[in-house]
């Protein structure tokens, strides 16, 4: 009798220390604001070699956000925005992944901002695979997409004199991720 041997099923757990999240938008209607995330998780796991069914999860601590002016930072963490207080996450969870996870693929999931649950859709490339010098085995990956800020909740806006708005209503998103196998 001979034993089917399943594939093996990796975890791979994010390099905070070599990854990013980061985040534009336009000010003034003239002008984009560069910002990124400071503290953030992420994991995921799936067949090793075929990752088209892998799970993908990953956490950001909302009061991270640092776009480089104190007084801009202190208020995307108020009820203004953010809200850190009353949601200090920022999550999303991968649903699918649609394409070549080797390659250039659509990964599709859930995010949530303010406790608002949308599906967004990140168009993303793997980047490589490496041995560090530990012997640890890496995956990089890179993600981007788009998101309408006010889906979320995060409505605050003045209206411009000379018509427009102070705050874009888009938000586009970049990531930038490698990961260790465990």
């Amino acid at each position: 009798m001979t034993t089917a041997t399943l594939p093996e099923v990796s975890t791979w757990q994010l390099d905070p220390s070599h990854s990013s999240i980061g985040f534009s938008v336009r000010h003034l209607m003239i002008a984009t604001v560069k910002g990124s995330f400071g503290s953030f998780e992420s994991s995921f796991s799936g067949t090793e070699g075929d990752l088209s069914n892998a799970t993908v999860s990953a956490k950001i601590d909302a009061a991270s956000i640092d776009t480089s002016n104190d007084q801009r930072d202190g208020h995307l963490r108020s009820p203004d925005f953010f809200d850190v207080e009353k949601y200090p996450s920022i999550t999303f969870v991968g649903k699918r992944i649609v394409g070549d996870a080797f390659g250039e693929f659509k990964l599709i999931g859930d995010l949530t901002i303010r406790g608002v649950t949308k599906e967004i859709t990140l168009d993303a490339s793997f980047e490589g695979r490496a041995k560090d010098p530990w012997g640890n085995s890496r995956l990089g990956y890179a993600a981007k997409g788009k998101i309408n800020r006010s889906d979320f909740g995060l409505t605050w806006n003045q209206a411009l004199e000379a018509g427009g708005v102070v705050v874009s209503e888009e938000v586009k998103i970049s990531v930038e991720a490698s990961f260790i196998r465990k």
